[in-house]
């Protein structure tokens, strides 16, 4: 029988009726940012970054969580002696900075929360070192500071061998007319910058397949990659900073973007206007996502409304910008590639892939 992300114990449908519910209640505070001379822009509920706009600037706020990609570096370090927790500090970074771009904020200040069920977690020297030199490495790609954090012992809520990695990041924009707001037109490019492997998504399934396997993380990936299924899966995510930096420096103008995350594909229609994003230019997934098809086994559509599917971060541009863009993208050293272009058909939200036979209609992404 064919996995999917809720047969590990995810249901989007439950986490994004909760989401909504706190959109609803967070929309009723709005009024507090007067005293403090800011105003709550229109249409900031619901993307990736909360924005507070001031008379010549905007603030941006994220706070965001790694998931469980630690129990996977855990299991490979009692497995090999190896220790990743470089790798999964730079994925925490990278999973809060590259939400707070998307609304076009250059992240100032990252603060980290680590959180253990046992204070005793940080005795382990080399596991320890390799957290906090992540987390700094995490900050120089973003351009930020590591401005601080929080590392609470919750005995009874957190398992006593584990550790709960999350973090928040403030940023700003200023001039104004840099920020990003979903002016996406019809026949505007599509460009998708790749992804590392599943960076920091759909590792609940991940896991799972994990302890089919008779060698778990130890199992070859195989399809031409040389590392195993662990290695393969703690690979660090990619931070988009510079290349939404970058486009700033030069002055393009991104219409969109999307950091592909949670839902996979289906995040290519977060805007909430509605549009059909047709992608006429798909890869051919990365070595580890074929392992994960194969050994779940999972099927093609799950498979791309779960994962990025080597798909990292997505900007959606005038036509006549898509050659600078990709311009800006590879020379900031980026692999980036024009993927498809935004339709309008009346009122329909989509997410084509031909190629594939894939279709998600927009009732399939509930974030708002």
């Amino acid at each position: 029988m064919a996995l999917s992300y809720e047969s590990s114990g995810v249901s989007y449908d439950l986490l994004d009726a909760f989401k909504r519910a706190c959109q609803q209640a967070a929309r009723t505070t709005a009024d507090q940012l007067t005293p403090h001379g800011y105003a709550e822009p229109a249409n900031t509920r619901g993307e990736s970054c909360y924005l507070m706009e001031a008379a010549d600037h905007f603030l941006a706020h994220v706070e965001e969580g790694l998931g469980t990609k630690n129990l996977v570096a855990d299991a490979v370090y009692a497995q090999s002696g190896k220790t990743f927790y470089r790798e999964v500090a730079i994925d925490t970074v990278a999973t809060i900075v590259n939400d707070l771009v998307t609304c076009g904020a250059l992240p100032t200040s990252v603060a980290m929360h680590a959180a253990v069920g046992e204070s005793e977690w940080f005795a382990d020297t080399q596991r320890m070192q390799a957290l906090v030199e992540g987390w700094a490495e995490g900050c120089r790609q973003a351009g930020a500071v590591w401005g601080g954090g929080e590392t609470p012992t919750l005995k009874g809520i957190v398992r006593p061998e584990a550790i709960v990695l999350a973090g928040s990041a403030v940023g700003r924009i200023a001039p104004k007319s840099r920020r990003i707001t979903g002016d996406v037109q019809e026949g505007d490019s599509i460009i998708f910058l790749a992804s590392s492997g599943v960076q920091t998504n759909g590792l609940s399934l991940c896991r799972l397949i994990a302890d089919q396997l008779p060698e778990s993380y130890a199992t070859p990936v195989g399809h031409g990659d040389p590392r195993t299924y662990g290695e393969a899966l703690l690979a660090p995510s990619v931070i988009y900073v510079a290349f939404v930096r970058e486009c700033q420096r030069r002055g393009l103008k991104l219409n969109y973007v999307s950091h592909v995350t949670g839902h996979g594909w289906r995040k290519l229609m977060r805007l909430e206007e509605p549009y059909v994003y047709e992608i006429t230019a798909p890869r051919d997934p990365l070595a580890v996502f074929k392992f994960l098809q194969e050994a779940g086994p999972i099927t093609e559509r799950e498979m791309y409304a779960t994962f990025n599917m080597g798909v990292g971060f997505a900007a959606y541009v005038a036509p006549a910008d898509t050659a600078a863009v990709l311009a800006a993208a590879t020379e900031s050293g980026y692999d980036a590639w024009m993927a498809g272009q935004v339709k309008k058909q009346g009122n329909r939200k989509a997410v084509v892939v031909p190629a594939l036979k894939l279709t998600f209609e927009g009732d399939t992404l509930q974030v708002r």
